[in-house]
């Protein structure tokens, strides 16, 4: 076991793992952060997705000692409250049926509206074609980035904010 001190959600996180446990396990196990879902752990189904320095990233597949000083978000550290733009949208438009792949969509929805704050469809569905939906719900994702992108635009919802 190695200590390695992470950058999560804006806090200084030491964990004890060996160097080469996949960040997910890290977040869930150790640090209690189960918004972030195991998949496929192989990286392809976008269930487990993160950001690094605010790059969309699959944590299933990254060892803890890979990451280094970059900063981690998970879902938690969107908006504690829940008032993040793409919160508020999939809250609104009732996007999730199960929910289980919703943390891993609204993480690559958000790095794709820092991208382009006004997507087109074809934007959006090259950033999300990694995420899968065993339910199905893309066009629900997809009305759903576009009212996060209204919202951070105009401060509509329930609550303003940017993407």
């Amino acid at each position: 076991m190695s200590t390695i001190t992470l950058n999560v959600n804006g806090k200084a996180q030491a964990v004890d793992v060996e160097p080469d446990t996949p960040l997910l396990w890290a977040l869930r196990d150790t640090l209690g952060l189960v918004g972030t879902k195991y998949g496929c752990g192989l990286g392809q189904c976008g269930a487990c997705t993160v950001h690094l320095d605010g790059v969309a990233t699959r944590s299933c597949v990254l060892p803890v000692s890979s990451i280094g000083k970059q900063k981690i978000t998970t879902i938690e550290g969107l908006d504690p409250k829940g008032r993040h733009p793409l919160q508020q949208a999939w809250q609104e438009l009732d996007v999730p049926q199960c929910g289980y792949c919703q943390s891993g969509q609204i993480m690559s929805a958000c790095a794709l509206l820092k991208q382009h704050p006004k997507p087109s469809d074809a934007q959006i569905d090259e950033a999300m074609a990694g995420n899968l939906c065993r339910c199905a719900t893309y066009m629900r994702i997809r009305k759903g980035i576009h009212r996060a992108a209204e919202i951070a635009s105009t401060g509509t919802g329930s609550a303003k904010g940017k993407a």
